[in-house]
């Protein structure tokens, strides 16, 4: 598949408020693909619509919800079920980050997180992964992480959270594919977007070194959507650091991971 064989369809983009959830939607909608807004503020949703509606002449629509609160992924669906809205392309891409010592951090947060990085997703790519099955078409792809391949030391639950989205994703590529459905889970680095100030995350100099800007992020996983890919890691540094996984002990990784993470 190319990546023009997207024109026409009509993707839901979650966390499409700011950050590669916008780098998303500015591609897609480059390439005629109408859209479906979902993140908890309406306000930027509305004027990135309406920004993509005038250069793109694209329909958009924009559903304000907090995917983080229990059975918000079903009400999502229903309301598009209910204005008959068929999603071709799901971008599962909403989710945050906690860094901190696990048992310092407010519990309530991390289940918070875990809500919105596992259960809506899961959730999210089973109700509409059935509509997809049923057609036999559809593409999903979820944001997983780089931080998906090892244990990270201070951000212990929100590593656990990408790395059931890397292998979830990996799985459900090959469930799917006789079903003419391809999941293709994306793995970013370190990306210049609101995770840190969302994370309470300390930037070392060599992490902020390695930082990718959001938007080669967001083509990179389109384009490996495009190509069918089971899973794709944005950019060659973050290409080599999860090879580089394969040849150290355990132990190391996660010492070098808490001297990048800063903490």
């Amino acid at each position: 598949m190319t990546r023009d064989t997207f024109t026409g369809k009509r993707a839901l983009i979650t966390g499409a408020s700011s950050g590669i959830g916008v780098e998303f939607a500015e591609l897609l909608a480059a390439q005629k693909v109408n859209l479906v807004l979902a993140a908890r503020r309406r306000e930027p949703m509305e004027a990135l619509a309406a920004d993509l509606r005038r250069k793109h002449g694209v329909d958009v629509v924009v559903e304000a919800i907090d995917l983080a609160a229990p059975g918000a992924a079903a009400r999502l669906k229903s309301s598009l079920d209910e204005r008959s809205i068929s999603i071709d392309i799901l971008i599962n891409n909403a989710g945050y980050g906690l860094q901190g010592d696990f048992l310092e951090t407010p519990i309530e947060r991390t289940v918070d997180m875990i809500q919105l990085n596992v259960t809506a997703l899961t959730e999210l790519s089973y109700l509409f992964g059935r509509d997809m099955a049923e057609r036999g078409s559809g593409h999903i792809l979820l944001v997983a992480s780089l931080l998906a391949f090892q244990a990270v030391p201070t951000f212990a639950a929100y590593a656990a959270t990408k790395a059931y989205v890397l292998n979830f994703g990996e799985a459900l590529h090959d469930e799917v594919r006789s079903r003419g459905v391809v999941v293709t889970t994306l793995c970013p680095g370190h990306t210049a977007t609101g995770f840190d100030a969302a994370a309470g995350a300390t930037v070392s100099p060599l992490l902020r070194l390695l930082t990718m800007k959001a938007r080669p992020v967001a083509a990179s996983g389109i384009k490996g959507l495009a190509q069918g890919k089971a899973s794709i890691i944005a950019g060659l540094s973050n290409k080599m650091a999860a090879f580089s996984n394969r040849l150290t002990p355990r132990s190391m990784q996660r010492a070098t991971m808490r001297k990048i993470a800063g903490a």
